[in-house]
């Protein structure tokens, strides 16, 4: 497993062991041993599946009172995956990170507690299995606009299809400190 730390610390893109033969391939998308040892030792308690079609963009999405830490895995298709540094008090505040996740080469993004995060589909069809390390709770969610100008993210495509929850976000400006999760250290 290849580990690479991004310019945003707590945001780690990783590259698990994949094996191909003649059949197809194997890799094993979690193992809590090998994952705490690359720094990555939260407990998931939830796993989610999402399926998008073409230029469906979703997010970006955050927590505030139990922000959760995320790892995601495309399952088959390809998208732009983009994380935001939320967290009050990160030297790094308000900077994003994206990066291009397929089935063509596994790779797994993973983020700590206190980001936003949100994605594009690239290809027909995109199947992204994330594992969360709180449940979902609807009182607890809340989101940023996708196409904040003062986030500044270049996203692939120009014209997103989004739902109209994600499409009426706020931007970073109108958000109060109150509306933001805390810093917390990394373990």
């Amino acid at each position: 497993m290849n580990v690479t730390r991004t310019p945003l610390d707590g945001l780690l893109v990783v590259e698990p062991a994949c094996f191909h033969d003649e059949r197809g391939f194997f890799l094993e998308t979690y193992r809590d041993e090998r994952y705490a040892a690359a720094g990555i030792g939260e407990r998931f308690v939830q796993d989610n599946h999402s399926r998008s079609s073409h230029g469906i963009l979703r997010g970006l999405h955050f927590r505030v009172g139990k922000p959760q830490a995320q790892l995601v895995t495309v399952v088959r298709g390809h998208i732009f995956d983009v994380c935001v540094d939320l967290r009050r008090g990160s030297p790094t505040f308000g900077r994003w990170f994206g990066v291009e996740l397929s089935d063509d080469r596994p790779q797994q993004l993973y983020m700590a507690p206190g980001f936003a995060h949100g994605f594009c589909v690239l290809s027909d069809w995109a199947d992204v299995h994330y594992k969360v390390t709180e449940r979902y709770d609807p009182n607890d969610a809340s989101g940023l606009r996708w196409n904040d100008p003062d986030v500044g993210i270049q996203w692939p495509i120009a014209s997103p299809r989004l739902a109209p929850r994600d499409a009426a976000y706020p931007l970073l400006r109108e958000l109060t400190a109150s509306q933001l999760p805390q810093l917390r250290p990394l373990t």
